[in-house]
């Protein structure tokens, strides 16, 4: 089993930073990538930012330049700094993971999810 918990959720003032954790557990051999989505109410699930064992970065459009994604790959654990907060970034934010679990052998993993509110 592989498991993966957000933390760092909460309600923020716009303009504010908040820093996101995803801790990844359980048979877990490496991750070939870790990141970050989110889904506002009544908006599809977008990109916020991934990143791949060799260092590649992509992120949202929207998010360029105010969030930045980082990995502790000794913790198998992946962070968001979101700095420069806007109502607009309000969504519950969601980690995923592509892990081999063996030689071989991936799986994809989502996390349950925090949830960040940006006030105005």
């Amino acid at each position: 089993q592989v498991q993966l918990v957000e933390s760092g959720g909460g309600l923020v003032q716009a303009g504010g930073s908040l820093r996101l954790s995803c801790a990844a557990s359980g048979s877990i051999y490496s991750i070939n990538a870790m990141g970050w989505y989110r889904q506002a109410p009544g908006k599809q699930r977008e990109l916020v930012a991934v990143t791949n064992s060799g260092g590649r970065i992509n992120y949202g459009d929207s998010v360029k330049g105010r969030f930045t994604v980082s990995r502790d790959n000794a913790k198998n654990t992946a962070y968001l700094q979101m700095n420069s907060l806007k109502p607009e970034d309000t969504a519950v934010y969601t980690c995923n993971a592509l892990v081999v679990v063996s030689s071989g052998r991936y799986l994809e993993v989502w996390g349950q999810g925090t949830l960040v509110t940006v006030s105005s």
